[in-house]
């Protein structure tokens, strides 16, 4: 469904969640660090920022970690929805399009039922269309059909003010009048400036408000990386941790500190 031109709409009410905008789609790993090692860290690179040094990039979630996190959000789902056949996921681009597409992967697994899924642009309904000098780029949408009466779950990749939920809900609401919103997040960085809720979360994170979360592409080497690994635990006989561990990556998670504004 075309994705109509419309002015920001009223707030709509329901439990939901935003993310700041993102170029890229994703994957996912974890790598483990405690709460007082991410601070310490965010704050040595923002003193580095400040010295006009570079500052590195940290990956805080890989491939393998990404996934876990979607089978249980996946189980979450599906334990809570008693017609799953109701469902409808809606992705926000653009990293909510990839794991938007790996959740209907799971969840036909665990309930023998397609979902079906959209993407949906929210950019004409952010709240900072009047402040910004620069047009907006717009971004893809298809909608396969109506969300009446259906249980509407948005994915986004991460989220933090809370403003890109927001103006999903309000996007939403032009393609039909469903029963329930709710909001799936793989990453959860605080800093809300609205009272939005996410319902399912892969992983919170501790940032500072300045920081930048990253989804971006996993490139060939991380990759060919990933396949090796999966390849080698499956010829050791490790335990297996399902099909999608024997997938190929497709991003990481990436913590940039950095100046920008907030979405």
């Amino acid at each position: 469904m075309a994705h109509p031109n419309a002015s920001p709409g009223a707030a709509a009410s329901a439990t939901a969640n935003e993310a700041p905008d993102h170029s890229g789609p994703a994957s996912a790993s974890l790598n483990s660090s405690s709460s007082s090692s991410s601070a310490s860290a965010g704050s040595a690179a923002s003193d580095a920022v400040s010295d006009g040094s570079e500052v590195p990039e940290r990956v805080l979630l890989d491939d393998r970690a990404i996934r876990r996190a979607l089978m249980r959000i996946a189980h979450e789902i599906e334990e809570s929805t008693d017609e799953p056949e109701r469902l409808f996921l809606v992705a926000i681009p653009n990293g909510g399009v990839p794991l938007g597409r790996l959740l209907v992967e799971n969840l036909k697994s665990l309930t023998d039922h397609v979902v079906p899924m959209g993407i949906m642009d929210t950019t004409l309904y952010r709240d900072d269309l009047s402040t910004r000098s620069a047009r907006p780029r717009l971004r893809q949408t298809e909608m396969p059909s109506s969300v009446d009466d259906r249980i509407v779950v948005l994915v986004e990749d991460v989220v933090n003010t809370g403003r890109t939920i927001r103006a999903a809900m309000d996007a939403l609401m032009d393609f039909g009048r469903p029963s329930q919103v709710r909001v799936v997040a793989l990453v959860d960085r605080g800093h809300r400036e609205l009272p939005i809720k996410i319902d399912y979360v892969g992983k919170n994170i501790p940032t500072q408000p300045g920081d930048k979360v990253v989804f971006s592409q996993a490139s060939a080497e991380s990759q060919a990386s990933a396949e090796s690994q999966a390849s080698a635990e499956s010829q050791a006989g490790a335990e297996s941790q399902g099909d999608a561990d024997a997938k190929p990556a497709v991003g990481a998670l990436q913590l940039v500190v950095r100046g920008g504004e907030s979405s």
